[in-house]
């Protein structure tokens, strides 16, 4: 099957367990986040499939092609690293072409190239100018033109934009969304930032602290249906709520039976559960109405943040906290009894 497959992949550094029993199949032409929080194997799996570092066990497959054991010059990959890694003393253009000069292309050729990368990446014009005189959105561009010089396999970028300011991130994030789209490369982008894996992937490959993978999906997938309670967690805001089973399609959190759309196959009565309502599903009402899947509380902060507002409700012993729209916004204030209404189509089980 054509693309990247990485078959039971570990990593030691002595003692030290870096990435633990990573399976995966990554197809052709798709855009690839490796999230997670720090220290939990993304970059180094990133550095295996780069060459840059040698599993302690498993296989690295492209295209059914073993490459596990090939080195990193020899893999055609192109990379772009957090630091850049941009040669000062070097023009732009010679910057962009430099792979091309280390594998003897002729001068004339390396330079049209550089031209047709640049304007690739929108910075014509550019080509004499030197890495000195550029702003960071363009040296951003310039090593992911220099990444793209060789028309790599795969393009591998290792948190590239987490030196920009918000604002500058965000267009080099949809810049560099839409140059994957155009060139149809396999792009592998390691972040820990959640935003922009769910905003620029096809498939958001979801990482734990214990060096393991948690979940791979699409991230719609992955925000409506999580694995587990970490990638609940992790991937946006979510209400975790301790309950147990005690119907078909029923758990109890403190009292309080909430009807669920779907359960978990196999799940026994009395089983321990952690269910998990997104703040956007939970609809807040003013005092205390009677009905099904309510939980009662207090008002304890309300935060307007212009283009949504929170509400946090305190339950007796538990926080619910809900998201509207300014126009969506409950008629509650701080210290005033609620109602957080779930609906059954919102509660996802998980097992605990």
């Amino acid at each position: 099957m054509a693309g990247l497959t990485l078959e039971n992949i570990n990593k030691n550094f002595g003692s030290v367990v870096a990435v633990r029993d990573v399976t995966l199949l990554l197809p052709d032409g798709q855009f690839v986040c490796f999230l997670g929080p720090s220290g939990c194997g993304k970059t180094t799996l990133l550095r295996l499939i780069a060459g840059l570092e040698k599993p302690s066990r498993g296989r690295i497959l492209l295209d059914e092609e073993d490459i596990t054991h090939t080195p990193a010059h020899k893999r055609n990959f192109g990379m772009v690293f957090q630091s850049l890694a941009l040669f000062p003393h070097l023009t732009v253009g010679e910057n962009v072409s430099y792979s091309l000069r280390v594998r003897k292309t002729g001068k004339a050729i390396r330079r049209q190239r550089a031209r047709e990368l640049l304007d690739l990446v929108k910075l014509s014009g550019l080509i004499d100018r030197h890495i000195s005189q550029l702003s960071g959105g363009q040296r951003q561009r310039v090593a992911m033109a220099r990444a793209l010089a060789i028309e790599p396999r795969l393009f591998l970028l290792d948190e590239p934009l987490s030196a920009l300011d918000a604002k500058l991130r965000e267009d080099m994030q949809l810049e560099l969304r839409m140059l994957q789209q155009r060139l149809a490369v396999t792009t592998i982008l390691v972040t820990h930032d959640q935003r922009e894996a769910m905003t620029m992937s096809d498939l958001v490959v979801v990482m734990g602290p214990d060096n393991r993978v948690h979940q791979m999906g699409s991230p719609l997938e992955i925000y409506r249906n999580p694995a587990d309670t970490f990638v609940a967690d992790f991937i946006g805001t979510s209400n975790l709520l301790d309950g147990t089973c005690s119907g078909p399609r029923e758990i109890t959190v403190r009292g309080v039976r909430l009807e669920i759309s779907e359960m978990p196959d196999g799940m026994a009565l009395d089983t321990t559960v952690t269910v998990s309502v997104r703040p956007e599903e939970v609809h807040v009402l003013p005092g205390t109405e009677e009905g099904g899947n309510r939980l009662y509380g207090s008002v304890s902060f309300v935060r307007d943040v212009g283009s949504s507002v929170e509400i946090y409700l305190d339950c007796g012993g538990f926080q619910i906290v809900s998201q509207s729209t300014p126009k969506g916004r409950p008629a509650v204030k701080q210290g005033d009894r609620a109602t957080a209404v779930l609906p059954p189509t919102a509660c996802v089980v998980l097992r605990s």
